[in-house]
């Protein structure tokens, strides 16, 4: 177990447009707003479709992450996530997981890490700055190079 306590910046309501990608709209924000790092306590969303982790497949290493995609459209969605500083990009490095339910199968329900999105009509997130101390995500070779959140140095 890892803990760090943290020193809060600044916090947001963002509002992604219909058709925006995901991703993309998470990036731009936070080079407007010179966002580095911080936390997604939650957001809700409408999204045409997502691309989740997930497989149909049996495992061969039930222990190993799955990297494969499961490809759902027209769901709503609830998450949350962390945003790390990329030292190599300049960027962030996002790690979100929701929870989708399908809107024309009875909300059938898929949780998983989210890869990609594009919004449908709405998300309404909030993002909570961090200023120290600075979140990385180093790869862990003993845990299948997995690049786990790093506190500090």
């Amino acid at each position: 177990m890892r803990a760090a306590e943290l020193t809060l910046g600044r916090t947001f309501a963002v509002h992604f447009d219909h058709d925006d990608d995901f991703y993309s709209a998470l990036a731009q924000f936070c080079v407007e707003r010179d966002v580095r790092q911080g936390f997604i306590p939650m957001f809700v969303a409408g999204l045409r479709e997502v691309q989740l982790v997930g497989t149909c497949e049996k495992l061969d290493d039930p222990a190993a992450p799955v990297w494969s995609a499961v490809h759902l459209e027209n769901v709503e969605a609830f998450g949350g996530g962390t945003l790390a500083h990329d030292a190599a990009s300049g960027g962030v490095r996002p790690h979100i997981h929701v929870s989708v339910g399908l809107k024309a199968q009875a909300a059938t329900a898929h949780t998983s890490h989210l890869l990609d999105a594009k919004v449908q009509f709405l998300t309404e997130m909030y993002v909570v700055e961090v200023k120290s101390p600075e979140f990385s995500r180093v790869p862990r070779p003993d845990l299948y190079d997995v690049p786990l959140l790093s506190f500090g140095s």
